[in-house]
């Protein structure tokens, strides 16, 4: 889901700036972290800051980590998994990453395309069919690829709530983004793999991707370590909403490409890493990943409100002064979540949060690391 959908013209642009840092003989031992314009602060006035943004903004609980030079530097958590119950969160405490989802399932497709069991350029209803499509459109969505999806330029909506798919436009010709295609893109590839799109499919991507980068508890499946150790939603009250599948909800029994994967900071900065350090895909992989595939209308919301100016493969980009920002955001609502690179400063940031509270967060982050969005 975008996070942004809600935003209007009164709060973007938003005004960044760096607070001045003063060294001194007191933080001269203590552990820096470098800003996005290079300049340090101590990873003990980080927590401060960070901390009176979370009570500022009166947000239950937060998992957050930066990276410097393509490694995590820093990494910790604050505030309470339940409003109500006031346990605290922790290293363990696991959160909903809603569609930071999609980035890291690219990831994942990207390792099907290196091992030739996809064709990002090969229509998709030729491995699979898609069984819910409105007959007016039943011609034209034989033209979406992988490639279209990860771009969303499909034209599917981002939810069909048991109706139809009826597509927006001609696929490949503009942008919607969708969180639906990457539900047919999943099955596709459970389909090519012959592991369905339940616990095989979340088994094989642990395997390609969560094992080989140190993600030992973050899965887009429903397990017992999740049920232990995962935080509860909050509503715009601040009162505790849920922290496990029910009814309305995803049910946990399914790999939802663009929704359900489950993490923390500290994991998901391993993601971050090797995107910045270019691991686990080929260079030429990565490219394409980094490449834009989608260029923006100038009347596009994500354009004229923030300044994105199209898509690569699985994230959005937007061009800075201190290079490309590839980007995204998550937003389950009562869950949300951000994450962001520029790969020429080698610079990475992932937060995730147990409320609906991201954007006033971030806009308090700008104040403290830079323009992170």
């Amino acid at each position: 889901m975008n996070l942004l959908k809600p935003l209007t013209k009164s709060v973007i642009p938003l005004i960044f700036f760096i607070l001045p840092i003063t060294a001194c003989i007191s933080q001269s031992n203590q552990e820096m972290v470098a800003a996005v314009n290079g300049n340090k602060l101590s990873t003990t006035i980080l927590d401060e800051k960070i901390d009176s943004l979370v009570n500022t903004f009166n947000i239950p609980g937060l998992s957050i980590a930066f990276i410097n030079d393509s490694k995590m530097v820093y990494h910790n958590t604050f505030g309470v998994t339940n409003s109500e119950t006031k346990e605290p969160v922790d290293g363990q405490t696991i959160f909903e990453a809603a569609s930071l989802s999609k980035p890291i399932f690219a990831y994942f497709v990207m390792k099907m395309v290196e091992k030739r069991v996809l064709d990002l350029d090969r229509p998709l209803y030729k491995y699979l069919p898609h069984p819910e499509i409105a007959e007016v459109s039943k011609e034209d969505y034989k033209l979406i690829t992988a490639r279209m999806v990860l771009s969303h330029k499909s034209g599917f909506p981002n939810h069909v709530n048991g109706e139809k798919i009826k597509l927006a436009f001609m696929p490949g010709t503009d942008f919607m983004y969708s969180g639906e295609a990457y539900e047919y893109l999943a099955r596709v590839i459970g389909e090519l793999n012959d592991v369905g799109f339940k616990t095989g499919l979340n088994a094989l991507f642990q395997k390609e991707v969560t094992q080989p980068l140190n993600m030992p508890h973050s899965t887009f499946f429903w397990n017992d370590y999740v049920a232990k150790h995962k935080a509860f939603g909050h509503d715009q009250n601040g009162k505790p909403t849920q922290n496990s599948p029910g009814i309305g909800r995803w049910n946990g029994e399914t790999v939802s490409a663009g929704s359900s994967f489950h993490s923390e900071a500290q994991e998901y900065a391993q993601f971050i890493v090797a995107l910045l350090k270019q691991n686990g895909l080929r260079d030429d992989t990565f490219n394409e990943m980094f490449t834009e595939h989608t260029h923006f209308k100038d009347n596009n919301p994500l354009k004229q409100q923030i300044g994105q100016t199209g898509w690569g493969l699985g994230l959005a980009q937007k061009p800075t002064e201190y290079g490309m920002m590839h980007m995204h955001t998550g937003n389950n609502h009562d869950f949300q979540s951000y994450m962001m690179i520029l790969p020429e400063k080698r610079f990475g940031i992932v937060f995730f949060i147990n409320c609906d509270k991201a954007i006033p967060f971030i806009q308090g982050l700008n104040s403290v690391i830079g323009p992170i969005f």
